[in-house]
This record gives structure tokens, sequence and C-alpha cells, in this order.
């Protein structure tokens, strides 16, 4: 008897684990049942009040009332207070479209600023086009081209900033030193540089989405009710939906849109190469010297694959601000790699102070602090470290270049002695 309840226990637990799950599944089953029962109670036209904005937005700065002060920051010009992005409680979409609103805006009064400040001209891409092709652009300055000793190109990172901009978040938020590129053209012109600014965004138009390029529904899956009512069906829930979103939200509807790539610059990397072709490798300057922030380090690299002699021949010196480049993934040469540790410098997002030496992370180039743990923060907080970097490359070249001058006159005349002797 004793055996036949052993041999039975182990059948016994398996059972009550199962009846166990069971009543679990049926505890679930009455939670979702209860809290089903309790959504149907909430009154959404209470919960949901407001219904969304419509997405139209102010033209200008002054439109929006706000205007930057003599210290470049953005202040609301009757209560002078920094930009408020949660304009409208509960309504990020709006708030969201809102911001980048202000972002275009911002974009425009930048390009001003080149070309009033900085007095840069901008060059239109490609330069061979047809009339009704998409175009990009670039800014020269007036000796961009004609400066026979010296050129900076400054070239920033992904998203949505443009020539002229580190991170529209920091014009927006902070200044406008800190978020764009003025001052350190500024500062180059003054120290006779040529200034080249890029656009590696600007890569496609966007046009309005025609009503004929839609793609078609995908075909469904074959059903075995009556076409007529699966129809009712469809229509019935369709309406539903509508109604919902109409009654509960009224949504607005984005017009859709299709993107025409930019021939030769549809990519950051195809800009920066399109640029080096055609302009940077033009230029008369003796010695080129390129500024890359985050993904504009990727596209550098990438430029180094591509026309490696060229680049070596004539570039003094790289400053990445935490690029995004990785010369394992983007298959660099060894001779790419030995020549970015003499002459790159990486100023990376660390707590340590500004160019305080880090260990590397790959055998490319040194990496130091640039004094900031904040990624859109290091351009601008390694602005002076950047140029002393610049100005020491520059020593270090026309000394080296100096003294293979002097070897060579000495060898020269070593061999003329020679001669002289012979004879």
């Amino acid at each position: 008897m004793i055996s036949h309840l052993c041999a039975a226990t182990p059948a016994l637990y398996i059972l009550w684990i199962i009846m166990a799950q069971i009543a679990a599944g049926q505890e679930d089953r009455e939670k979702t049942t209860a809290l089903k029962d309790l959504l149907s109670r909430i009154d959404l036209d209470e919960l949901m009040k407001k219904d969304e904005p419509p997405f139209t937005f102010p033209k200008t700065l002054e439109e929006f009332e706000y205007a930057f002060n003599e210290y470049g920051q953005l202040r609301h010009l009757k209560t002078g207070e920094p930009f408020v992005f949660n304009a409208r409680e509960d309504l990020h979409r709006w708030n969201q479209k809102r911001y980048e609103a202000l972002g275009e805006i911002i974009t425009q009064y930048v390009y001003e600023l080149l070309e009033k400040k900085c007095n840069m001209t901008k060059q239109i891409l490609p330069e061979e086009r047809t009339d009704d092709e998409p175009t990009s652009f670039i800014y020269l300055s007036p000796d961009a081209l004609s400066n026979p000793s010296k050129l900076l190109v400054l070239i920033q990172g992904s998203g949505v900033v443009r020539a002229g901009q580190w991170a529209r978040r920091l014009i927006i938020n902070q200044d406008l030193d800190s978020g764009t590129q003025i001052p350190f053209i500024t500062r180059a012109m003054e120290e006779g540089y040529g200034v080249m600014v890029l656009n590696p965004n600007e890569n496609y138009l966007e046009v309005e989405k025609s009503a004929m390029s839609s793609p078609l529904p995908s075909p469904t899956e074959p059903s075995d009710e009556p076409a007529e009512k699966r129809e009712r069906k469809d229509d019935k829930e369709g309406k539903k939906k509508r109604e919902f979103y109409e009654k509960y939200r009224n949504p607005q509807k984005e017009t859709e849109t299709e993107r025409i790539p930019i021939r030769e610059n549809s990519s950051s990397e195809e800009h920066v190469l399109y640029v080096w072709d055609h302009f940077v490798s033009q230029a008369k300057a003796k010695n080129v010297f390129i500024m890359a922030h985050s993904y504009g380090g990727l596209s550098f690299v990438e430029l180094m694959n591509q026309r490696e002699i060229e680049v070596k021949e004539k570039v003094c010196a790289v400053a990445l601000t935490d690029s995004a480049h990785n010369i394992w993934l983007q298959e660099t040469s060894k001779g790419t790699q030995d020549w970015m540790q003499q002459h790159c410098c990486n100023w990376v997002s660390s707590p340590e102070p500004v160019d305080t030496l880090l260990d590397p992370m790959l055998r490319d180039c040194p990496r130091v602090s640039a004094g900031t743990e904040r990624h859109e923060l290091t351009s601008w907080m390694s602005f002076d470290s950047i140029f002393r970097f610049f100005n020491k490359s520059l020593e270090a070249k026309e000394d080296e270049e100096a003294e293979e001058t002097s070897n060579a006159v000495t060898t020269r005349s070593s061999s003329l002695k020679y001669k002289h002797q012979d004879l």
C-alpha cells in the first residue's frame, strides 16, 4: 500500500501544479475582465479635454516673440525668460513640432550670420547641374580657394544641424557661441586662415508625395467570411477608429513626403568626398586643417580611405571632437592609422580637465579630454586647445621642412666640394 502511495506521489504533485496553473490563469482572466470594466467606466471626454492644435507656427523669431540678446542667448521678448519647450501641457507632439519650427528659423538665422557677420558666400552643389535637380551648398570665405598659406575646413555631426551649426539644442538653450561655428570662423580669419563650412546633412529635397505614388495596400489573407459581410465589418471597424480619434484627440494629419537625393551629396560621406575633390583639393593653401565633430569624424576617415595619398600630402592637422569614427569597422589601412597617430587629436567627452591625455580606445589617434561630459559641448569646450594644436602642428611641419631644406643644401655643398677635389 505504502509503495503504491509513493509511486503515485509524483503524479499527484504534477496534478497539483497543473491545477495551480489553471487557477492562476483564471485569476489573470478575472483581473483582465476587471481592468476592461474599469476602462469602460472612464470618461474619455474628461480625460482628454484638449484637442491637438493645428501644426501652424510663426515664421520668424519676432513672431515667436523671441530674440538673441547681446550675449547671444535666446530670450523671450516680453518676459526675458529662456525658451520653454512645454508651451502646452500634455501635448508633446505639438510641442516637438513647435520646437522643430523654431529650429528651422534658427537655421536661416545662422545662414544670415555666416553671410553678414563672417562675409562668407554660398556655393551651390553640385557645380554642374540641371535647372530642375535638387541642390545643396557650402559656405566659403573670400579667400578660401586663393589663400596660399592656410585653409580651415569645418564638418559638423549628423542630424538636423546645417552649415554653421554644431548643435541646435545649444543655440536655443545656451547661446550662439557654444552652438554655432561662428567663433571658430572668426578666430580662423583673424589668424589668417581661409575657411570652408561644409553642409553634410543637406542630402535630399523633401517634396509632398502625390496620391499616385502611394504604395498599394498589401493583399490580406483570404477569409472564409462572405465578401459583403467582411466589407461591412471592415467599414464598421474603420468608422469606430475614425470616430475615436476625431472625438477624443483630433490629431493633426502630417503631410506625406518623399525624398529626392542630391546627386553626389546624398550622404555625409559623399558630401565630404565631393567637397574635397571639387574645392579643397583645388585650393591654393599649402596647409589644410580640418575640424570634425561626431559623425563628421567618421566622414573624414572615410575620405582618407578614398583619398589617402592626397589627404596626407595636403592636410597638416585634424582636430576631432567626440568623433564617431572606428578604424576597424571602416577598415582603414595601416598607413592611415600611422598618419592619424601623428596628425590627429580627438577631444572626447570626459569629466577630466580639458587636454588631459586619456587611454586610447583603438590604435588611431591620441584622445584627450574636452573638459565636459556633454557630447554636444565638446567642440566649444575645446576651442582654444584646438587652435593651439593647429599652431603647434604647423610649427612642427615648418621646422621639419626647414631641416630637410638645410640637409639638402648641406648634401649638395658636400657633393660639390668632393667634385671640386676630384678635379
